[in-house]
């Protein structure tokens, strides 16, 4: 089979859950971790920090440096979203020409604007970007729990075959052409779900999260067909999929966010961690101010996380919108 060795760069959560998933479809696995002090503790523990109680196990090799996993026939770039231009600089020179780099991380990268494969295609032009993204936690997938998700690459043909490569029984990637929706819905889920975890925070009713969650999506699905996404990938497994998921949940660092907003914590007060949605949020909004998008619920995060506006005040901004046909 093509792809049958695979490297994996980062060893968070989410890089030592796939390194796995990896593994029990039958590859051979690599795992790089730029951070030295963490990739130190990996090797002593093969445990990550960030998913306590998960080994990784003995046939997963860990590289010596970014050499070692570049070797690999294919590449899955687990780092946030903010490092990927770094990181994608650095395999640039060691990897193959034709090498698939498939970006796991959700985000938009905050100055440029840029979307992740649009920031592989510039920092490592002799890579083919992809994109894996959906409803899928760390913890789950480690433990071999049941997933599906979207792989997306530019070449249907070649997202089939990275598909095939790193799916199994319980990992189910489904493939799709449709790049830019896939890496769109990941990103702006995130600022939604800040905003479905304010609702929990404040105490708000299971009603009022069903009518964010709904409403999200609808911004969600206009901000997508102002950049090109595809209503179909919107409506899947890397969009409705992944908002339902990340909105519903307290193992999404981006709800769990939201909920200490909603219960009274500063936002410079909360330790983000790798809540992307802190950073995606102003990116977003100004992308939508650009394309003429209306989303005041994602105006309303950004707001909240630079201070210009209180949560309470949010809710009310939104709670007194103009009446008006739903769409």
């Amino acid at each position: 089979m093509r792809f049958n060795r695979i490297g994996v760069i980062g060893a968070g959560a989410w890089g030592t859950a796939l390194a796995l998933t990896c593994l029990r479809a039958g590859r051979s696995v690599t795992v790089w971790e730029p951070d030295a002090a963490h990739s130190a503790r990996l090797k002593k523990t093969r445990e990550s920090p960030f998913l306590p109680g998960v080994r990784l196990d003995d046939r997963i090799a860990l590289a010596g440096g970014f050499a070692d996993a570049a070797r690999a026939e294919a590449l899955l770039l687990v780092v946030p979203a903010q490092s990927v231009r770094s990181v994608a600089g650095s395999l640039a020179p060691l990897i193959a020409a034709g090498t698939p780099v498939i970006v796991c991380a959700k985000g938009i990268e905050r100055g440029t604007k840029k979307f992740m494969s649009e920031v592989i295609a510039e920092c490592a032009p002799n890579a083919v970007p992809a994109i894996l993204s959906g409803p899928s936690f760390a913890a789950d997938v480690a433990r071999g729990l049941p997933t599906a998700v979207t792989l997306a690459a530019a070449d249907d043909k070649l997202g089939g075959e990275l598909a095939r490569a790193i799916g199994s029984t319980n990992f189910r990637p489904y493939h799709s052409s449709d790049m830019r929706g896939a890496e769109l819905g990941g990103a702006a889920k995130n600022v939604l779900a800040i905003a479905a975890g304010i609702v929990t925070g404040r105490g708000l009713g299971a009603s009022a999260s069903a009518a964010l969650i709904t409403r999200g999506f609808a911004e969600l699905v206009r901000f997508g067909r102002a950049y090109g996404a595809r209503a179909e990938t919107m409506m899947g497994l890397s969009g409705l999929g992944d908002l339902l998921l990340t909105c519903s949940s307290p193992q999404s660092r981006n709800f769990t966010f939201g909920v200490n907003l909603g219960r009274g914590q500063k936002p410079e007060a909360i330790h983000a961690g790798l809540a992307e949605g802190v950073f995606t949020a102003p990116v977003l909004l100004e992308m939508a101010r650009e394309r003429a998008v209306d989303m005041p619920i994602s105006f309303a995060v950004a707001a909240m996380l630079d201070g210009t506006m209180s949560v309470d005040a949010a809710i009310e901004s939104l709670l007194t919108r103009p009446f008006k046909a739903e769409g």
